[in-house]
């Protein structure tokens, strides 16, 4: 051995051969202290490579469960927002329908009908998370509302949503569709 801390390429060699033997049965006697030291060396970066090993794959399997936690909670999203669309064709119906005409006979079986299918999808949007976006008064939020025109207005602070063009969308925390608003304004 060149020195006490520096281990000979014999020393090296031993310490190779060594590698992978549990410490209690290696006959200390036979080994020099460089030669302990280098085996003790090796067993602190084995032991190290085992606790990064043990806790990286705690982590990718944390990672992988929110990824699939995920899915299930959203893997309606694409669907969800085709729908909405026939849920805005339901509303117009019915709004582009009189008043006085909803209690003529020969308009009352459709419009019962229309309501109805408007409450089923709202039940089945409501039974996947799927919730409307707050938007008449509110003030004007850019995660949820999306400011499509701004008039103006003495009766609203400006900034606050006083007509909603189109309904805005969550599903569970995530936005499906920002709600398309007009925002009041100062007047001229």
């Amino acid at each position: 051995m060149t020195d006490d801390k520096t281990p000979s390429p014999e020393d090296t060699a031993v310490a190779e051969e060594l590698k992978g033997v549990p410490e209690d049965m290696i006959d200390k006697a036979s080994l020099s202290e460089g030669e302990l030291a280098a085996l003790r060396e090796q067993l602190d970066a084995a032991k190290q490579d085992v606790l990064y090993a043990r806790a990286e794959t705690q982590n990718v399997r944390r990672r992988l469960e929110k990824d699939i936690a995920d899915a299930r909670a959203y893997a309606a999203t694409g669907f969800a927002r085709d729908i909405l669309s026939v849920s805005d064709n339901l509303s117009r119906a019915l709004s582009a329908i009189p008043a006085d005409k909803r209690e003529d006979e020969s308009l009352k079986v459709i419009v019962s009908g229309i309501e109805a299918t408007s409450r089923e999808i709202d039940k089945v949007f409501a039974s996947h998370g799927i919730t409307r976006i707050a938007a008449m008064g509110m003030p004007l939020d850019p995660n949820q509302h999306q400011a499509m025109i701004e008039m103006p207005s003495a009766d609203a602070e400006p900034g606050t949503i006083i007509q909603e063009l189109q309904a805005g969308y969550m599903i569970k925390d995530r936005l499906l569709r920002p709600a398309m608003v007009a925002v009041a304004k100062k007047p001229d």
